[in-house]
């Protein structure tokens, strides 16, 4: 009978412990419970420095429209493409050397640049080789969108591409339907691509800090990795009710096989 009574201690303290607590599920928790707060945010976004692989959408304006049709082109392959297809056929692809090949000037370095770096070198060597102070040249360079990938604990897990200049981490899992039950919020894996190679990052979502981080922001290529908590691979329920259930039913059956063997 003790032991009956150990076996049911255990499974109460095993049921505790295995619910998901509202701490684990609520987005960026502040310190204190108070009604209203402002919270101190600053805004840390290092810029993005293009990699290998990017494709950029670089155009010119000017008062000379036929020299700008050269460095403008549009594509013949699929005159009905639209949006990131017409960027796949008229973008410039930054290759394996880290170059962009264009019209008259041939292969740019852009590789560990930023765009607005870019936009000031395509700028001085047009101006230098074919555009006087008078034709007003004007140069627009930008990233294809953000392209993301997220898996694990998330209702839509796949890869994303967003037509933004920026991107949070929290609007990445709202478009992707959200991290469900059992995803772990405190510790959001972040696997972020550098020219030089690839640098695992973590962040807590269910904290106010994760604003402040500079991994709050989502840069192109990222995969975003939501892990399970340890409540799903112990399989006895998400929530109390459940918990109890499971035990109720797990302890049930021990006592009837308990009784069983006692009675033979």
């Amino acid at each position: 009978m003790r032991a009956t009574y150990l076996l049911l201690l255990f499974l109460v303290i095993l049921s505790a412990t295995s619910c998901i607590s509202t701490e684990q599920l609520t987005y960026l928790q502040e310190s204190e419970k108070v009604t209203d707060s402002l919270v101190s945010i600053r805004k840390v976004k290092e810029p993005y420095r293009l990699q290998v692989n990017d494709l950029l959408s670089i155009r010119l304006k000017a008062v000379d429209e036929e020299m700008i049709g050269l460095f403008n082109p549009v594509s013949s392959l699929n005159p009905n493409a639209t949006g990131e297809q017409r960027l796949y056929y008229d973008g410039f692809v930054v290759d394996l050397h880290g170059n962009i090949r264009m019209p008259m000037i041939g292969d740019v370095p852009v590789l560990g640049y930023t765009v607005e770096e870019v936009q000031t070198e395509l700028t001085r060597r047009l101006s230098e080789q074919y555009f006087k102070p008078e034709a007003n040249l004007f140069i627009t360079v930008k990233l294809s969108g953000i392209r993301y990938t997220i898996n694990g604990e998330i209702t839509n897990p796949g890869s994303t591409i967003i037509y933004r200049d920026e991107l949070t981490i929290m609007e990445a899992i709202a478009n992707n339907g959200d991290i469900t039950i059992t995803g772990d919020r405190k510790n959001v894996v972040i696997i972020r691509q550098y020219p030089l190679g690839q640098k695992v990052h973590h962040i807590d979502l269910t904290d106010i800090n994760a604003m402040n981080s500079p991994y709050y922001y989502v840069k192109p290529n990222d995969l975003i990795l939501v892990n399970p908590l340890p409540q799903k691979s112990i399989g006895a329920g998400t929530t109390g009710l459940q918990s109890f259930t499971t035990i109720l039913s797990v302890f049930t059956a021990l006592t009837t096989v308990v009784l069983l063997f006692i009675r033979f």
